[in-house]
């Protein structure tokens, strides 16, 4: 259940950082190198800038302004990424709920559709950063208008929720899906904004802090929006430790959460446009000169990098990697909460794990800092297919281990104990993924380079997860059992078994057989597959240059 993969994440944005683990959905992959311009262009636009000045330039030597003289714009920075995770918490939540409603795998699976636009956003973000009005402001002529939008879509569905999550016939997955799409997409483009407006925000001796905010900002949103949430929305959680009289409902509902969200969205975007101005420059401080690039040129340049042979090669071995996980990150949290595995008491397995989370990259990164970076992710691999293999016997143990008054202390460290060893092997194929994308990626167009291959990273991931999703139910079969004549083939069937008395009983679950067969791939891809992947590290650093830069 990787991480990203599970919660919707944030690899690249696929971050999956923090939030329930276990629960289905892509997010993070949520990247952390979505640049659109050139890390060396701006170093060196900014020094031509600088050199242009030889008073100005004494005088910025004198002035070394520190973290405080920006803490505003640092503090805004976080509570603009905090905005961010919230919508994207709230995504990852509702697959549990639905989980929790009986929804078929099918309908689970059309709703992953949700955590696709961070993966996508590529292919507008050309569009955020050339199209803008000048006068209000190149980040602001988009941030405030999709804010705006996403706190209007949370305050329609604090209205409407309620109705489509408890309709007659079932939840309305399509409409739920739809809007929900929509506050990613619109959380996407949020993203492209206030990365880009950070790296101008913030002088050239405080930009690095740009990322800080971006990782504890997004982190501490999606757990407000789903770990958070889950557990007070839980009348079970909320009557244990935080009531002294038991009530029927938790103490927030979801349609209060998305009503108060909305209106800070609204609240927060007004005070915004009307009070921080895009270009303002403190004293003493340099400013990096944002660089602009066309629409056509920029996209140009993608398709320049994606033929070159070596990054083809290397994107498709990227888009397949994760298809021997896909069973075990997509569907191993929804099997839990099927077995009667509260919702809120997995989100909040997330809480200990934080820790472990943040010192993995430190440990990991000082052994792919070395030539050979993939060599660490050939390594975790077939540790990682084994941990979904131990997933699949969790899933079978799990009712057994079932009590009157839920689960023993003993079954939830079992359960946090799997969850720490997988971690150790997703951040280990994470870390090197993204070491390597770093040592081959050409300087000169360092930024797109990068983020093209973090999209490819995270399609690699969000594709997979999709596909098991949707094939658990044409691979589980059911008998009808207490009714002759009768099968559970379709819902319909299974509602004439009900209603001629007999039960559908599963005699093969469809979740082992995908657990059994995409180990079987991902052992084939490894064996096969793994080895070319190691390969190219022996290429040449020309082999990886785009013809364009050369």
């Amino acid at each position: 259940m990787e991480h990203s993969d599970l919660i919707t994440h944030k690899n690249g944005r696929q971050r999956k950082p923090a939030g329930a683990p276990l629960s289905s959905g892509n997010m993070r992959d949520v990247d952390r190198g979505d640049t659109s311009a050139s890390e060396p262009e701006v170093e060196e636009e900014a020094e031509g800038l600088i050199r242009g000045s030889d008073s100005e330039d004494r005088r910025h030597r004198r002035v070394r302004p520190g973290i405080r003289g920006e803490l505003g714009n640092v503090l805004l920075l976080l509570f603009l990424y905090v905005l961010q995770g919230i919508p994207l918490g709230l995504a990852g939540s509702i697959p549990l709920i639905l989980q929790s409603k009986s929804v078929s795998y099918k309908d689970q699976a059309f709703f992953s559709f949700v955590f696709w636009p961070f993966s996508l956003k590529l292919v507008w973000a050309p569009l955020v950063d050339a199209l803008y009005f000048s006068r209000f402001g190149r980040r602001k002529s988009w941030l405030v208008p999709t804010q705006y939008l996403l706190g209007l879509f949370m305050l329609y569905l604090s209205v409407t929720v309620n109705s489509l999550l408890q309709s007659e016939g079932g939840p309305k997955v399509v409409t739920l899906t739809a809007v929900f799409f929509m506050l990613a997409f619109l959380a996407a483009t949020q993203d492209i904004a206030v990365d880009g407006w950070a790296l101008t925000m913030l002088s050239r001796e405080n930009v690095g802090y740009a990322s800080t905010c971006n990782s504890v900002g997004q982190t501490a949103g999606y757990f407000l929006g789903n770990v958070l949430f889950l557990a007070l929305e839980s009348a079970d959680f909320c009557n244990k430790y935080l009531r002294i009289e038991p009530k029927d409902t938790g103490i927030v509902t979801l349609s209060d959460f998305l009503f108060f969200w909305g209106l800070v969205f609204l609240v927060s975007t007004t005070l915004v446009a009307i009070f921080k101005r895009e270009n303002e420059h403190g004293k003493g401080k340099r400013r990096v000169q944002e660089e602009t690039q066309g629409v056509m040129e920029t996209y140009s340049l993608l398709f320049s990098i994606i033929k070159m042979p070596t990054v083809f090669t290397f994107c498709v071995l990227l888009l397949t990697a994760k298809i021997g996980f896909s069973a075990a990150d997509a569907v191993t949290g929804l099997k839990l909460v099927e077995a009667g595995v509260p919702k809120e008491q997995l989100a909040l397995l997330a809480v200990p794990m934080v820790p472990l989370q943040i010192l993995l990259p430190v440990i990991i990164s000082k052994y792919t800092a070395g030539p050979r970076p993939l060599d660490v992710f050939y390594k975790a691999f077939p540790f990682r297919l084994i941990i979904g293999l131990e997933y699949a016997l969790l899933v079978w143990w799990t009712p057994s281990v079932k009590q009157d008054g839920g689960f023993p202390v003993y079954y939830y460290g079992i359960v946090l104990l799997s969850y720490a060893v997988h971690q150790v092997a997703l951040y280990s194929m994470y870390v090197a993924c993204m070491a390597f994308h770093a040592k081959v990626s050409d300087p000169i167009i360092g930024g797109t380079y990068m983020t093209l291959l973090n999209t490819v990273t995270n399609l690699g991931g969000n594709w997979p997860s999709t596909l098991a999703l949707w094939m658990v139910d044409p691979l589980t079969s059911k008998e009808c059992q207490g009714a002759v004549g009768q099968s559970c083939g379709s819902p319909e069937e299974v509602g004439l078994c009900v209603k001629e008395g007999g039960v559908c009983v599963t005699t093969l679950d469809g979740y082992y057989v995908e657990s059994v067969v995409c180990v079987v791939i991902g052992l084939t891809w490894w064996v096969w597959l793994g080895q070319k992947m190691r390969k190219l590290q022996d290429q040449s650093p020309s082999a990886w240059r785009c013809r364009v830069t050369q």
